[in-house]
């Protein structure tokens, strides 16, 4: 897939002056983020609890802290319903974890991706009924459930929900909704960190229910927040949700929790991932952690990594994560397989299309969304894929920034029996004999949408223009301090032009691009320092490098033995004019 090069405007006189305290490089990487000010800059490096929010200004907070309470008072049997994604499951974990502290019997209940529907259904909740449940709170999940609290109110049990996703259907009748997302839909809470993911608005109102307690000493709250953090971070690294405000705040302290290894499971994962806890990055949740705690939830059930998240045994902790080692690679075998057939079913034109949707009887359900996410990387189209059943179908959709795929499955809402998400990535559930008619309508939005674009390609944002002679140590520096790096707060993209290209070859197996470069003539370098790069996934386009080529790329340590040296990640060139 081509891309276009789109390179921020440079960041004013004015500005350069206020962050004078900055070398002009990273002054303009401030700047990208809207940062102005020494003083903001300032706040953005610590990442500390100055980008801490007041939990009470979340909608709802006062409602689910007082039924919560009352809850304790009466020694009720509490159901914490979550998800089957690694933010669900980390903030089950959470929640169950804080709770159960507090002496009251706790049941975490994650409903399994293959026999369940994603959010609250009728059955788990009739189970939960007759164990005694009487209050259920809901963690990632529960926005788009109207029906399901009004039955569950009419059996006795109330229910609270926490949840990041849009209530694109209004807001169920629940004893609390805490939702920073229905801001948009009630005007009753000013709460600025809307992009929490689910584990962050389980940790607010654990962080609001320690806070309103008497009976805690202030260390022992401030002990068991903390000891959560680790949970918060890998959840919502995994979701994906930007990294900022008081997410960076959180991720970062939660990294750091998550380095200390306290968690048996979260290190035997890593040690079967080969991934140091110790110089944990967001990247390495990312690629690493994350799709391991995924995994369960797509091949068999979620409450694998439920039980590696809350394990206090050696023995227990090493075999879960064997299990999550082994669902790993049979996801990623089930992903390739179902992709390539996918890519077999897209019609040859799809050029001329705006969205892609296919579909079978034996498409498995909890690769769909992993398999749509490859096809949008490739064609740049919204990407919809479904397992079609003999009465009912569900189907899993990604998108791009150009298109809302949550509000156009809002807009086809009578063809759905329901549906959620958030405007890049949605799920739904549907009669078999309306999926012909979704695919018309939702073509039907997607040509409206986007006909008017004059391409579609996904665009390579670039921070700076940056000769090679500043590329040096210290600049790296820096930008470490930029970190956490994620959704949001990307890693920061160079385009140097004219580097000449001492070496190049492709890997062993042709899928990646190695090159040695070093500054061109017309940078007046006496002493030339010669930089490795690496492009990942570029080994077919070995034939295309010249002598000289402006590339786009993004500094990285590279660990060799004892050893950690720079590199260039390569992650695009074109031959210089």
């Amino acid at each position: 897939m081509s891309s276009h090069w789109k390179i921020r405007p440079q960041i004013p006189e004015i500005y350069l002056g206020s962050l004078a305290d900055y070398p002009p490089p990273i002054a303009q990487l401030l700047y990208n983020r809207g940062i102005t000010s020494s003083a903001e800059a300032e706040v953005f490096f610590a990442a500390d609890h100055r980008l801490h929010v007041d939990p009470f200004s979340l909608p709802d907070m006062g409602k689910a802290i007082s039924r919560i309470h009352q809850a304790l008072l009466r020694g009720e049997t509490i159901a914490v319903y979550g998800d089957f994604d690694a933010d669900g499951v980390c903030s089950t974990a959470l929640l169950v974890e804080g709770l159960e502290l507090l002496g009251n019997t706790v049941i975490p209940y994650i409903p399994h991706r293959l026999d369940e529907e994603r959010g609250l259904s009728i059955t788990a909740l009739e189970g939960l009924c007759q164990q005694g449940v009487t209050l259920v709170i809901t963690v990632d999940c529960g926005t788009s459930s109207a029906f399901e609290v009004e039955w569950s109110r009419s059996k006795g049990m109330d229910v609270i929900i926490t949840d990041h996703h849009d209530p694109i259907c209004g807001i169920p009748e629940a004893v609390a909704v805490v939702n920073p997302k229905n801001v948009s839909v009630r005007k009753d809470s000013d709460y600025s960190a809307s992009m929490l993911a689910g584990v962050g608005v389980a940790f607010k109102l654990l962080e609001a229910l320690f806070h309103s307690l008497s009976n805690i000493s202030t260390t022992r709250k401030e002990e068991c927040l903390e000891g959560v953090l680790d949970l918060v971070a890998l959840g919502t690294v995994a979701d994906m949700v930007p990294l900022v405000g008081e997410n960076r705040y959180l991720v970062k302290r939660g990294i750091e929790v998550l380095r200390a290894g306290k968690r048996l499971g979260i290190r035997e994962m890593a040690s079967l991932a080969m991934l140091n806890l110790d110089e944990l990055e967001a990247s390495g949740i990312s690629w690493k952690l994350a799709p391991r705690l995924n995994a369960a939830g797509r091949i068999e059930h979620a409450i694998t990594s439920y039980q590696l998240l809350t394990s206090h045994s050696p023995v227990e902790a090493h075999k879960m994560a064997q299990e999550l080692e082994w669902l790993n690679s049979e996801r990623q075998r089930l992903t390739r397989d179902t992709l390539a057939r996918a890519k077999e079913q897209i019609p040859k034109d799809v050029d001329d299309a705006y969205l892609i949707m296919v579909g079978d009887k034996d498409y498995p359900p909890g690769v769909a969304g992993l398999v749509a996410s490859r096809l949008v990387d490739e064609y740049y189209r919204p990407a919809v894929i479904f397992e079609k059943g003999e009465t009912t179908s569900r189907g899993s959709a990604r998108s791009i920034p150009e298109f809302n795929i949550v509000a156009a499955l809002g807009e086809c809402s009578d063809l759905l029996s329901r549906f959620g998400g958030h405007p890049m990535a949605a799920g739904f559930t549907l009669s078999t004999k309306n999926l012909g008619p979704l695919y018309e309508h939702l073509s039907q939005i997607a040509r409206a949408q986007l006909s008017s674009k004059k391409e579609l390609y996904p665009a390579l944002i670039i921070d700076s223009i940056l000769p090679f002679t500043e590329l040096k140590g210290k600049l790296f520096q820096f930008i470490g301090k930029l970190a956490p790096f994620g959704v949001g707060n990307p890693s920061p993209v160079f385009l140097s032009r004219g580097v000449e290209v001492r070496n190049c070859r492709s890997t062993s197996r042709g899928e990646h691009l190695k090159l040695e470069m070093q500054s061109n003539n017309s940078e007046g370098v006496a002493n030339k320092v010669i930089w490795r790069g690496i492009g990942f996934g570029l080994g077919g386009r070995l034939a295309d490098v010249t002598d000289k080529l402006d590339i786009v790329y993004s500094l990285a340590a590279n660990q060799w033995g004892s050893d950690t040296f720079l590199e260039l990640r390569l992650l695009d060139f074109t031959p210089s004019p």
